[in-house]
């Protein structure tokens, strides 16, 4: 495998992982690096970095920011986004990984891309849940806030820097575990 396949997949999971925390801050990085010419796309997603592309993903990219600073309308938003980061963490890693068949690049896809998406948007999902419980909602933009951010920063390094992206992905999944796993053992006590 040379070192062009390696960086799109190490793209496309940092990418992923960032759709967990917001479906489309990675899809608006992914469009303005692509517009830029920063990274490849595989051929059939090169319209990402069209102009009205970066319009349409720049837009749903500020509503759903701010769509998640409501209290009550954040967890709406969770019954939808768990899918919705699945198809999209998929999709992103279909977009940036080229050179490889199409059934390997499919189950990467749906194995790294949309499992990395849908895994992460669960954790934020039941902790954001969880701060609506025991904050009665006053700590979900708090919540939010760090989602977006993160989200924003791992898009960012997935872009530049693909490795450090999936290193921070490997680390936040180790914290989830942990959390949850922590959680987990408070119930069963």
């Amino acid at each position: 495998m040379n070192a062009d396949i390696l960086f799109s997949i190490l793209i496309g999971i940092g990418l992923a992982a960032s759709v967990g925390f917001r479906v489309f801050v990675p899809l608006f990085v992914l469009s303005i690096a692509t517009h830029y010419q920063v990274i490849p796309l595989n051929e059939n997603w090169e319209w990402v970095g069209s102009s009205t592309a970066i319009i349409i993903l720049g837009i749903a990219t500020i509503v759903e920011i701010v769509a998640y600073l409501v209290p009550w309308l954040d967890n709406l938003l969770d019954s939808i986004a768990i899918p919705l980061a699945a198809v999209a963490g998929t999709a992103v890693m279909v977009a940036t990984v080229s050179d490889l068949s199409p059934a390997i690049t499919w189950a990467l896809a749906i194995i790294a891309g949309g499992g990395t998406a849908t895994a992460i948007q669960t954790s934020t999902s039941t902790a954001r849940l969880t701060s609506s419980a025991t904050t009665a909602g006053l700590a979900n933009p708090i919540v939010s806030t760090v989602e977006t951010g993160t989200s924003i920063l791992v898009s960012i390094l997935a872009i530049l820097y693909p490795i450090i992206a999936v290193i921070i992905t490997i680390l936040i999944l180790w914290i989830l575990f942990r959390v949850f796993k922590g959680f987990l053992k408070k119930k069963t006590v």
